[in-house]
């Protein structure tokens, strides 16, 4: 995973702010997904008893996690699968090559994997001279346009119809209309061809599940199940923590994923593979092999404040919740991940917060990804967390240092407070038009380019304050009084028996 060279969020998030479509079309996806998904939640009736539900079989699996993987490897071997583990991206990436290489392999067809994103795997093939297609029509366009995925769920969340219909025009050597039925038909024949010609089919993991070794994949498409069942070799790259202990913890999964994902009631396909084809199966791969990855992950376990990002089911809830995300997209985050997780887990994966600290500052703190995360990851707080660690590192730039030195002195001593507040009702008066600030000078530029600073008031609550007790002691004390005697003549007629 590399970092954009000659640039940060904030130079990539003001590029993005200035791409009209780029803001219209993340926000009408986002919107429409985060409907669905309230519409789908509201419907299901007690789904923050499913949420608690699914944070437990999370958490539990994770504070076990050597336990659930020693099971799932046993198991999964005990089916003819060939388990590998890669503890960092290069690794795995150089066992999918060996493997290819091994097997005189000429062709990759791959299914949709933020894991493959990860580890390059792409690249790596493209190295040895290994072709290797993308079969989810989403990463098919990005991939044809050398471009990393915008969104967790929808990678092509960016582009539009006319956008698309020019890169598959290229691809298909003629001009496409921009009709989507056109388009998705020109993708489908030619990714048929690409499956019957693979030599590897190669799909992410949405859960393994340990009691049997088994690899489970959410997919709407059915190029999953194509990749996993045409080809006769598979890999299946599958992150360390995406395990979960049985079948039954698996209801609860796939209730929670496809409602928190897409707003759907269930994914359209869901496979669970055990194993290799069998002699009396009539489809399935002759050979799999499941690359287990680390790169990074295990650097969390025991961590008290980030352990629980390995609870993650890559739905990309937090991201369709999030207001920064929905203005900026996932091209202004640094690493294959994007939004409130990405934030948190680039630094995380990557073991460097200097290097990778202002994603964690590209946050407003509202809370709202906690709010729609389906297993209670708490990211505002590991934002924080985040930045805290920065600071005690001492990564700070020197004018946040100065201005943090300057609220302490204010905030530390009424006078001081006091006169801060004075100046700065007086050195306004050349900013506040209508009762708001719009200047962009200086430092209130990065806030007043998107948004209004409300002028402060000519008297503040502290000076209104005494005028308003006394006012509201003459109103209130002989209404206190009156009431007091009611409530003693009430007392003393029950007293008497009396109503």
């Amino acid at each position: 995973m590399s970092k954009p060279q000659g640039s940060n969020v904030k130079e990539r998030a003001r590029t993005a702010l200035q791409d009209e479509f780029l803001i219209d079309a993340v926000k009408f996806t986002t919107e429409r997904l985060k409907n669905g998904k309230k519409a789908a939640t509201a419907e299901h009736g007690n789904w923050e008893e499913w949420r608690e539900r699914g944070r437990q079989i999370r958490a539990h699996t994770v504070a076990h996690l050597d336990y659930y993987l020693s099971r799932f490897i046993e198991n999964a071997r005990a089916q003819g699968v060939h388990v590998h583990f890669a503890p960092e991206g290069k690794d795995a990436a150089r066992i999918a090559m060996d493997i290819a290489k091994h097997r005189g392999a000429k062709s990759v067809v791959k299914s949709k994997s933020m894991v493959s994103e990860e580890v390059h795997i792409n690249e790596a093939f493209e190295q040895i001279g290994i072709e290797s297609i993308e079969s989810d029509l989403g990463e098919y366009i990005i991939q044809l346009a050398n471009e990393p995925p915008s969104h967790i769920i929808i990678p092509a969340i960016h582009k539009n119809r006319r956008q698309i219909a020019e890169l598959l025009s290229k691809e298909a050597g003629e001009t496409l209309p921009p009709e989507t039925q056109v388009l998705a038909g020109f993708a489908r024949r030619k990714l048929r061809d690409k499956f019957l010609e693979a030599d590897i089919g190669l799909t992410g993991c949405n859960f393994g599940i340990a009691e049997t070794g088994t690899v489970v994949i959410f997919e709407n498409e059915g190029n999953a199940r194509m990749v996993s069942t045409v080809p006769k070799i598979q890999i299946t790259l599958m992150g360390m923590e995406r395990l979960i202990p049985t079948w039954d913890d698996l209801e609860v999964m796939a209730t929670l994923l496809p409602r928190s994902a897409t707003g759907q009631k269930m994914t359209m396909y869901m496979s669970g593979i055990t194993g290799p084809k069998r002699t009396e199966d009539g489809d399935g791969p002759e050979e799999m092999h499941v690359i287990i990855v680390d790169n990074g992950r295990s650097l969390q376990l025991g961590d008290p404040d980030f352990q629980e990002l390995l609870n993650c089911i890559r739905c990309g809830a937090c991201l369709n919740a999030c207001p920064v995300y929905r203005h900026i997209g996932g091209h202004s985050y640094p690493g294959t991940y994007s939004g409130p997780i990405g934030a948190v887990l680039t630094p995380a994966l990557n073991k460097n917060a200097e290097e990778w600290h202002d994603i964690a500052n590209a946050s407003s703190l509202c809370g709202a990804c906690y709010e729609a995360c389906p297993v209670k990851i708490p990211l505002h707080d590991m934002l924080v967390y985040l930045r805290n660690r920065k600071v005690e590192r001492g990564v700070t730039a020197p004018g946040e240092k100065m201005a943090m030195r300057g609220f302490k002195m204010l905030m530390g001593s009424h006078a001081w407070f006091e006169r801060a507040v004075k100046a700065g009702q007086l050195g306004q008066k050349l900013l506040v038009r209508g009762g708001v600030i719009k200047s962009r000078i200086g430092p209130l530029g990065g806030w007043t380019a998107y948004r209004h600073i409300p002028a402060l008031p000519k008297k503040s609550f502290r000076e209104q304050w005494t005028k308003v007790t006394a006012e509201a002691e003459t109103s209130f004390k002989p209404m206190t009084d009156e009431m007091k005697s009611r409530m003693e003549k009430i007392v003393q007629s029950r007293a008497k028996g009396g109503h």
